[in-house]
């Protein structure tokens, strides 16, 4: 069965990181992480529903104390996404939209998931989207930085002017060979918005060379022909930065008070 009018917003959690183990019970800023990005899950209009997918008895029971709710999966599951498909197989009715928003992003803000929402509404028969923020020559400059000391982080896109991707890569893209070309660069923000026709259909491809090859999940879709649309997001002034260490969480602590609070704390 399906609602065509529900959106569920699944967030993907596991205790065991290797960098950074029982991250999603760690304290940021006098609240846990899971806790934080279930709260920007539930900020945003247009989400009917969060739900955090998980194998660990701990972070259920957290979940379940602060009153969220959980979806248990199977510890096989390889990565986050077929974390999200498992708890949405497991659901009685099966929503329209699903929203995959890791479990580390407490600075992303609840208007980058309504922008996707509203992208997926307006255009049902988009198998994927995702969004990219324009990056000005600050960022670019510090990424740039990033990116020659030889840190992995941070994710380019170009897409054509239907907004549609044309690739995605660790390296940043476009190459800058004229700047008077006028291209700008994107920074692609790891959350995705599926139909639920779509997660189906991404999770019978088998992984592609592309996908292997740089380390990232979404060109196994356009290696197959599956479009994925790119909404352009405005940060509105605030940083991002995922926590995968112990130092970003301090980091991340940092922004949150020199930018303030994303969500109201769940009472």
């Amino acid at each position: 069965m399906s609602n065509d009018g529900k959106t569920v917003c699944v967030i993907p959690s596991r205790y065991g990181s290797t960098r950074f183990p029982g991250k999603p019970l760690a304290d940021v800023a006098g609240r846990s992480l899971v806790q934080r990005v279930f709260e920007i899950g539930r900020a945003a209009q247009g989400v009917d529903e969060v739900i955090v997918a998980t194998d660990d008895a701990r972070i259920a029971e957290h979940v379940e104390g602060f009153g969220g709710r959980v979806a248990m999966t199977d510890p096989a599951c390889r990565n986050g996404t077929e974390r999200v498909h498992a708890a949405v197989q497991a659901l009685d009715v099966a929503p329209a939209r699903v929203i995959n928003l890791q479990g580390d992003a407490a600075l992303t803000p609840p208007w980058v998931l309504e922008a996707v929402v509203e992208e997926m509404k307006a255009h049902p028969e988009l198998p994927i989207v995702t969004p990219a923020a324009r990056l000005d020559e600050g960022s670019l400059a510090l990424l740039r930085e990033a990116k020659a000391a030889g840190e992995v982080g941070g994710t380019s896109v170009v897409f054509d002017a239907n907004g549609d991707a044309l690739y995605f890569s660790k390296a940043l893209i476009p190459f800058v060979r004229d700047a008077q070309g006028g291209a700008p660069t994107f920074r692609h923000i790891g959350l995705y918005g599926y139909s639920t026709a779509g997660l189906a259909r991404f999770m019978d491809l088998p992984p592609s060379p592309l996908e292997l090859t740089e380390g990232l999940e979404q060109l196994r879709a356009l290696e197959n022909g599956m479009g994925i649309r790119v909404v352009e997001v405005d940060y509105r002034g605030r940083r991002h930065l995922a926590i995968d260490s112990p130092e970003d969480l301090r980091r991340v602590e940092a922004l949150l008070a020199e930018d303030g609070e994303l969500t109201e704390p769940i009472r």
